[in-house]
């Protein structure tokens, strides 16, 4: 009697789990996005939630939380209630960043927060102007050799600051950096010859190669994405050891149930497995992703490892 005495609130604890991962969602669920109204990043998590909202049978509001390169956004979902209905909408690969980017990160990403679904792939894109001569990856580097350190290249982020500085280690250029707020404050210059070449997000890389502004030469991943399989991959122009993937993702609060952190997976994984999502992704220059949650937070650990490396090796100073 005394063992079942015991064992008693053991067991209520565990049907009240049971219960409460049933009656998901018991409320509307709160995407949240890092980024401002209307930026690519946006896009993507108002086209997700559109497209899960069938599934859901609940209302899918769209939070902006813009601020600290996603550090307010990601500090938000961390403290918020783990139950499933605060979902935040957002790169892995920048969360693993702000691990390094920052000297005091206001969340331990890889105790805090859990991948629940995977969303996309991408990667920076190296390009020049559409009127540059140089055709190919492996003719910029040449033409670059050749100017020293009187080349110089454009970027607005640490991504491509990372994919500047292996792509000139790897070559043994010379070229300088200028970094700029967004990418387009860097057309005017890359059309007037005072920037050699830059390196691009995808999703504006991709648009303003539809504009007929820039030539995409190289992605920064080591596989060709299936979203622009005629741009080929820098190692395929002799530039090893490149591979920066970007990817989205759906992640809750670490102490989500996993009944509920399933449940949200298996949302995912049918949103992104449509025809119109592929589409959408491809056109924003990334590929579909369908990942389980220890895929992603595999991931996630990964790339917080391999972030330390990039900063060190780009002499980055941490921000604050």
């Amino acid at each position: 009697m005394v063992r079942f005495r015991y064992l008693a609130p053991i067991l209520a604890v565990l049907a009240c789990g049971s219960a409460g991962a049933q009656t998901y969602p018991a409320q509307d669920l709160h995407f949240i996005c890092a980024y401002p109204a209307g930026s690519s990043s946006d896009s993507i998590v108002r086209f997700l939630a559109e497209k899960m909202r069938p599934q859901v049978g609940r209302i899918i509001l769209v939070e902006n939380k813009p601020g600290a390169n996603g550090n307010l956004a990601t500090e938000f979902l961390a403290r918020a209630k783990p139950d499933g209905h605060t979902i935040l909408i957002h790169a892995g690969s920048a969360l693993a960043a702000n691990m390094h980017l920052f000297k005091n990160p206001p969340v331990d990403v890889a105790t805090a927060i859990q991948v629940a679904g995977t969303i996309n792939r991408q990667a920076f894109m190296l390009a020049v102007h559409i009127a540059s001569p140089w055709k190919t990856l492996a003719e910029l580097t040449a033409a670059m050799k050749e100017k020293g350190d009187k080349a110089s290249y454009a970027t607005y982020s640490a991504t491509a600051t990372i994919m500047g500085e292996l792509y000139k280690r790897a070559t043994g250029l010379r070229a300088t950096e200028v970094s700029y707020r967004v990418g387009a404050d860097t057309l005017n210059d890359l059309k007037s010859g005072a920037l050699d070449y830059g390196i691009y997000d995808p999703p504006f890389a991709m648009s303003q190669a539809r504009n007929g502004n820039l030539r995409l030469l190289a992605v920064g991943v080591k596989d060709r994405l299936n979203a622009a399989p005629d741009i080929p991959t820098m190692q395929e122009h002799g530039v090893p050891d490149i591979d920066l993937p970007g990817w989205f993702a759906a992640m809750v609060p670490s102490a989500t149930p996993k009944p509920v952190v399933d449940q949200i997976s298996k949302w995912v994984a049918n949103a992104v497995r449509l025809e119109a999502t592929k589409q959408f992704l491809n056109g924003f220059g990334s590929d579909p992703w369908i990942g389980t949650p220890e895929d992603g937070q595999a991931r996630l650990i990964s790339d917080i490892k391999d972030w330390g490396s990039y900063v060190r090796m780009a002499k980055i100073v941490p921000q604050g």
